[in-house]
């Protein structure tokens, strides 16, 4: 959320910002209208009820000497009518503020590269060496088939489309996948790992900034105020909200796997085989909660330490710096990491590192106390994915099939395999 102090003092700051996002900028006279009829009633309240204090008082008085105090009771009365009046009508607009308010995405940094849409996004750095496309390369789905290790037919009769099932070696490479992230994460990189519900309330949903701007694509549970995930950023971020931090705990870096669940109400017809887009897919996602002075070199850290995972298992990638227009709603600076993939022959984001400033602490109400022992401000969160499993298990099909059909494995998961080290065809099929 933004500040409302922004609107008040330098509406144009949020207007260039909005517009740098290809976002219209109406909202923000609206807004700054909302907060002035605010004021003026919050104002008017004020001396109404001084009045109504003052008055109290005098009738007590009158009362007590034997005065007629009718007519000021008459006045009394009517000015409580009164404060009832606005205390409503104040009710609503700040229902009617807070609502507005909710619909600004974070601004873009100052750094970050001007443009509607991907197309002027900016590589940063690459690793590794694509691999031509070839007749003989083939997707991954297509692989994952021969082999036997993925029924996306099974999985349709399962949970229906865009749902996949991994088997036998295919499911212990997910796992493997996974744990070996977890491990690193952990052990070399220094986070406290955390396994969260898979399901949170709609305010939690609402700090993270995923409610209202992404709410079509999130599964609710039926009778209750229950969503499911679509990330772990979500209850990883919010394991700080309504909390106030001692500054010397900072920063904090959570990680964790989980299940991820969404509608993808808005990619009909768009990756509709493979791993790609799938309304539940595992993760394993980086969080930090920082210093404000710190965020944006905690993004450059955070953005290596996903790079890491890719890097150790010799996939090639590429770091790319979204534009303004390709901004999620909660950040403020993103880097894309993205897999190559042969056999699809296109680039594939594979994680999403952001630097969401105070956007979610304000909402979640997420606070450090300095340690001068000054008042406590709001401290800056970040996440990435560390990474997106399937579509790394995806990306291992591709980069590592072998003309003969198999699939040779990265060193780095043969002893989360059980020795197994080369995928080969199941003679035993799950059907």
């Amino acid at each position: 959320m933004i500040d409302i102090r922004l609107f008040r003092q330098d509406p144009d700051v949020v207007r260039r910002g909005l517009a740098n996002r290809s976002r219209s900028t109406d909202v923000v006279d609206r807004i700054i209208k909302l907060d002035v009829d605010r004021r003026e009633i919050v104002t008017e309240l004020d001396q109404l009820r001084a009045t109504v204090n003052s008055a109290s008082q005098e009738v007590g008085k009158r009362r007590r000497a034997g005065e007629d105090a009718t007519a000021l009771m008459e006045e009394v009365r009517a000015s409580k009518e009164r404060v009832k009046s606005l205390e409503e009508g104040l009710q609503g607009l700040e229902s009617e503020l807070q609502d507005a308010l909710l619909t600004i995405p974070n601004l873009p940094a100052e750094s970050v590269p001007v443009g509607a849409d991907e197309s002027a996004n900016v590589t940063v750095r690459q690793f590794g060496v694509p691999q031509g496309n070839t007749p003989e390369m083939r997707a991954h789905w297509d692989v994952g088939d021969s082999l036997g290790v993925l029924d996306f037919d099974i999985a349709a009769k399962l949970a229906g489309a865009r749902f996949n099932l991994m088997y036998r070696e295919g499911a212990r490479l997910e796992r493997a996948l996974m744990n070996f992230m977890l491990d690193l994460h952990v052990d070399q990189q220094g986070y406290a790992e955390v396994w969260p519900p898979y399901v949170a309330q709609r305010s939690i949903m609402q700090g993270t900034g995923q409610i209202p701007a992404l709410e079509e694509d999130m599964w609710r549970c039926e009778d209750s105020d229950l969503y499911l995930i679509p990330t772990a950023e979500v209850p990883l971020t919010s394991l700080m909200a309504g909390e106030v931090i001692e500054e010397e705990r900072l920063p904090l870096a959570f990680t964790a796997y989980t299940p991820c669940f969404r509608r993808e109400a808005g990619a009909a017809g768009r990756d509709t085989r493979g791993l790609v887009r799938r309304h539940q897919f595992d993760k394993v996602e980086l969080v930090w909660v920082t210093h404000p002075d710190r965020s944006f070199e905690t993004l450059e850290q955070l953005t290596r330490d996903a790079e890491d995972v890719l890097k150790a298992l010799g996939l090639p990638f590429r770091t790319i710096e979204l534009c303004t227009g390709d901004l999620g709603t909660a950040s403020t600076k993103t880097y894309d990491l993205e897999v190559w993939m042969p056999g699809m022959d296109r680039w594939l984001e594979i994680s999403s590192c952001s630097n969401c400033t105070d956007f979610q602490a304000r909402r979640a109400d997420i606070r450090f106390r300095p340690a001068d022992g000054g008042k406590p401000e709001f401290a800056h969160t970040l996440n990435g994915s560390g990474v997106a499993v399937g579509r790394c298990f995806a990306a291992i099909l591709e980069n590592f099939q072998q003309p003969d059909g198999t699939v040779e494995l990265p060193e780095v998961l043969h002893g989360y395999m059980g020795g197994v080290t080369v995928l080969r065809p199941i003679e035993k099929r799950l059907l």
